[in-house]
């Protein structure tokens, strides 16, 4: 089991970007769904500057040909930051996500092996993993993304539920309607 014993660098907050948006364009969508514009940006823009806004520099995982799915994704960006004191995982189409929900779930991971932000009741992202989940994260392959990583530590008591008051933790666009409803919360001041 992990430590949640911090190493030396600062926490990284790795933003996965590297999927197909094949939803999105399904629906609708006339471009990928992180370039797709919400209140005149990218989508992607949004979530990194909020990434910056909480204080940390993001870890960009878009590589040119993509990725066999959202764990190998994980592991790219751990692998690229190994002297991490841990890592928030964060999927680059949650735009509405506050620089404050960010900043409390690197918090948590003060005395917490894993720290999963709830809305509601309903777990969202970004997650947070203590530098000794590395092994664990930097072995993930395919589309099944840290939820074993996560349930292992659970059972052994090492998850904080963090509940946030951030619907913005579970607003993600996989699809054209989700963009519009992005669009509409940003015009009302939510988000």
């Amino acid at each position: 089991m992990a430590s949640a014993e911090p190493a030396a660098g600062p926490v990284s907050v790795i933003v996965l970007a590297a999927g197909r948006g094949e939803r999105f364009i399904a629906s609708g969508g006339r471009m990928h769904k992180l370039d797709a514009p919400l209140a005149g940006r990218p989508v992607l823009a949004h979530v990194l500057e909020t990434v910056r806004r909480a204080g940390f520099e993001p870890q960009l995982v878009r590589p040119p040909g993509g990725t066999s799915g959202m764990g190998e994704s994980i592991a790219m960006g751990v692998r690229a930051t190994p002297d991490a004191a841990g890592w928030l995982i964060l999927p680059g189409d949650l735009p509405l996500v506050r620089a404050e929900t960010i900043a409390a779930v690197a918090a948590g991971l003060a005395g917490h092996a894993v720290v999963v932000p709830t809305f509601q009741g309903r777990p969202g992202h970004p997650v947070g993993f203590a530098s000794g989940c590395f092994t664990a994260l930097a072995a993930l392959d395919g589309d099944a993304g840290a939820k074993a990583v996560v349930q292992a530590h659970r059972r052994a008591g090492g998850v904080l539920e963090l509940p946030v008051a951030d619907p913005g933790i579970v607003l993600d666009i996989d699809r054209l309607d989700d963009l519009h409803v992005a669009e509409r919360r940003l015009a009302e001041g939510h988000g």
